[in-house]
């Protein structure tokens, strides 16, 4: 039980890779602060999941694509819990079109969602994390796509890439009060909202071509979520941990050795 004692605060995380996380850390011990946005049609059922496991679960609905929405469930969070020990930031939002065609209005609220919540949520949580004392964790979701330029998502592109050097600039900041900041980089992660996306068949096809042979898993998200939350990475901080079974190396398949004889 790694995280046993400690209270994380997971953001988006009703469902997919927010879900995963809270799941993973909650297994390890730790008690969840869930947040989704208002509304949200799973955030309960993944708080009953989370208790299951003899868990606390508080089930905190507020838009943190706002910076008023993150001040309020950073109040709400510290009023049920007295306290954070670890914060996953996962706010999710991506529309995909061509960059000719891409509405300006949704490439504001791409950065918005995936990039400026990033900011506040942080910056408020750090902020009483330095009050407290003692140090804290603050993981974001990034995304491979914040180093590779995939075509039809220029929007989150740029908000993933700025999430990145974010990350490494408040990680820079925090060395001194002991705060461990880092990333987690996806690759395609098989969740409700890719399927909202792509059709079933096309979902497959994509798995059997990453080298790993599948797509991702929110589970696989959440092991490595568990190790960068825990004091195992104590010595780690203002690092991109990559989990995409091996899509930025895909073209080495076609370079593969011959098996010995």
């Amino acid at each position: 039980m790694k995280l046993s004692g400690k209270i994380a605060l997971v953001t988006g995380a009703g469902r997919g890779i927010g879900k995963g996380c809270a799941i993973a850390l909650a297994e390890a011990g730790a008690d969840i602060l869930l947040n989704d946005r208002p509304g949200s049609p799973d955030i309960h059922s993944s708080a009953e999941e989370i208790r299951a496991l003899g868990r606390r679960c508080w089930p905190l609905e507020a838009d943190i694509f706002e910076r008023g929405g993150c001040e309020s469930l950073v109040t709400t969070a510290l009023a049920e819990a007295g306290r954070i020990d670890i914060l996953v930031s996962n706010p999710a939002f991506s529309r995909r079109d061509d960059f000719l065609d891409f509405d300006a209005a949704l490439f504001d609220r791409t950065l918005q969602g995936a990039l400026a919540s990033g900011f506040h949520m942080s910056q408020l949580v750090a902020r009483h994390f330095v009050a407290r004392g003692g140090g804290g964790k603050i993981l974001f979701i990034s995304s491979v796509h914040g180093e590779l330029p995939f075509p039809r998502t220029v929007a989150y592109n740029a908000a993933k890439a700025g999430l990145d050097h974010m990350m490494r600039s408040i990680a820079g900041e925090l060395i001194g009060h002991r705060v461990n900041v880092n990333s987690i980089a996806p690759g395609w992660i098989d969740t409700p909202g890719e399927h909202e996306t792509f059709s079933d068949e096309t979902m497959a096809g994509a798995g059997k071509e990453i080298p790993w042979g599948r797509l991702g898993l929110p589970a696989d998200i959440g092991k490595a979520a568990l190790f960068l939350c825990s004091d195992d990475a104590d010595y780690i901080t203002g690092e991109i941990l990559t989990v995409d079974g091996g899509i930025r190396l895909k073209g080495c398949l076609d370079h593969q050795s011959p098996p010995a004889p």
